[in-house]
């Protein structure tokens, strides 16, 4: 009996295709994100203000976001693990863009406090990717969704929240690019 070979087709993204997965950061993530916060937040409805911000901020944040940002990478095929980790850093600039603007312009909250995000979101949501193209995204999943809660407790509870930040939005940057630097153009199956 002969075995049957399947071939892989090597996929590199297009433009539209890159475009796609830097919209669904904005059009898909997002929304799953304040769709999960609606239920989730709603299990606190009988603690004080601050400790339901506390606990939506540093917990349900981490786990919710980095799953709404992975979601679109699912949607793949013949990938090599450098294009899922690079599709990955798209739908984390297209979160963070649209995190960015709400924030300042809905919430009125100062630029500069807000610019971080632009550079953690891609970073965290690359870690996870990284999981998912050498097929350990549990693990990876649960660093980015680490490296978010420290970001995101020491905010809300540090004296030196900028400095806080500043350093875990850093650590999360060198990760990604450690990472990048480990992927290789290699067909994830």
């Amino acid at each position: 009996m002969k075995k049957e070979e399947v071939v892989i087709q090597l996929h590199k993204p297009s433009m539209n295709e890159m475009l796609f997965f830097l919209t669904s950061g904005m059009i898909m993530s997002v929304p799953l994100t304040l769709f999960i916060y609606q239920y989730a937040d709603a299990l606190l409805f009988s603690l004080d203000p601050f400790t339901v911000a506390l606990i939506s901020g540093t917990v349900f944040a981490p786990f919710i976001e980095e799953f709404s940002k992975a979601y679109p990478l699912f949607y793949r095929h013949g990938e090599t693990e450098r294009s899922i980790f690079n599709l990955a850093l798209l739908v984390g600039i297209g979160f963070g863009i649209v995190e960015l603007v709400t924030y300042v312009f809905a919430f009125e909250a100062p630029l500069g406090s807000r610019l971080p995000g632009l550079f953690f979101h891609p970073a965290s949501t690359s870690i996870t990717a990284y999981g998912i193209a050498t097929k350990r995204p549990f693990l990876f999943y649960m660093i980015a969704v680490a490296l978010h809660f420290s970001n995101n407790y020491l905010i809300l509870a540090s004296p030196f929240s900028s400095a806080s930040s500043i350093f875990v939005v850093a650590l999360t940057v060198i990760a990604s690019f450690v990472l990048h630097g480990k992927t290789k153009e290699k067909i994830v199956v």
